[in-house]
C-alpha cells in the first residue's frame, strides 16, 4: 500500500475536528485555514473522486500524530503539514470556491479573532 493510501485512510471527520480542536492555537491560523479550506472542498459535491482522495490523504497526514517534523514543536512542527495541504489546496484549487470560503473564514473567525484583530487595526 503506498504511503499515500495510509495517509488517506488515516482520514475521518472526527480525527479532523479533534486535533484541529485540540491543536488550532498551535498549529496558527495558516495551517488551520489551509486544512479547513480543504475539508470544506471536499463536502462539494462537484469535487470528482479524485480530488476528494487527494484531500483525505493531505488531510490525513494533518491528522497524523508521527509525520516528518513532530507537531509538538511549536511553529516548526507544522511546517511539514503546510507543505502538503499547501501542495493540496494547488491541485484542487477549481474546488474551492466562495461558498468554502465563506464557512472557512466563518470557523477561523470563531477560533482566532477577524484579520483585524489579528493586525492590531
Amino acid at each position: 500500500m503506498s504511503e499515500h493510501n495510509e495517509y488517506e485512510d488515516a482520514f475521518s471527520d472526527t480525527g479532523f475536528w479533534s486535533k484541529l480542536k485540540q491543536y488550532a492555537k498551535t498549529a496558527g491560523r495558516e495551517v488551520v485555514e489551509k486544512a479547513l479550506l480543504l475539508y470544506y472542498a471536499m463536502q462539494e459535491e462537484e469535487a470528482p473522486a479524485w480530488a476528494k482522495a487527494t484531500i483525505a490523504g493531505a488531510l490525513g497526514y494533518f491528522i497524523v500524530p508521527l509525520d516528518a517534523i513532530a507537531d509538538l514543536t511549536p511553529a516548526v512542527g507544522y511546517a511539514d503539514d503546510l507543505g502538503v495541504l499547501a501542495l493540496a489546496i494547488a491541485a484542487v484549487t477549481r474546488y474551492i470556491n466562495d461558498d468554502v470560503r465563506t464557512k472557512t473564514a466563518a470557523k477561523l473567525e470563531s477560533w482566532f479573532g477577524s484579520d483585524d484583530e489579528q493586525s492590531g487595526a
